[in-house]
């Protein structure tokens, strides 16, 4: 486990930005936290990191959104899943693009070994976040290294 603490929104963003530039076709990245703990501002760092232009905004209530840069991001959201339902992850998984998955534990038996786990907590200040990354294969190990 790797764990970063970020002191304001855009610094959040910048780590974000760094993981997304170190990303190739079919990585998934899940993100857990509170309501409000920063899973969709960690996104908007990935998208920003990977020369997104649209604004990006959670897709609670469409489930998956799919923007564009260097390649595509597909961005979901699992709050309302059941452990049960298949929307067809695997193909998102195995695409040229990258998967961020918010609430990714609605679905743990649906994700693939090899991905990289990150849990956001607040901290003691309002804008103080608490990121623990954990990495499963070593792709996501080896970019976890270069990182901290």
């Amino acid at each position: 486990m790797y764990e970063y603490f970020s002191e304001s929104y855009e610094e959040s963003m910048n780590i974000a930005e760094q993981i997304a530039q170190r990303l190739i076709p079919g990585d998934v990245i899940t993100l857990e936290g509170n309501l409000g703990a920063g899973k969709t501002t960690f996104t908007k760092g990935i998208a920003r990191g990977l020369g997104v232009k649209r604004a990006v905004n959670s897709p609670t209530f469409t489930i998956i959104k799919e923007y564009m840069g260097k390649m595509p991001l597909y961005h979901m959201d699992a709050y309302r899943l059941d452990e049960e339902e298949d929307l067809g992850f695997d193909d998102f998984f195995q695409s040229e693009g990258v998967t961020i998955i918010e609430w990714a534990s609605r679905i743990q038996a649906q994700l693939p070994e090899k991905r990289l786990d990150i849990a956001i907590r607040l901290g003691e200040r309002e804008t103080t976040r608490i990121l623990q990354l954990y990495p499963y294969g070593n792709h996501f190990r080896q970019l976890c290294e270069e990182l901290f």
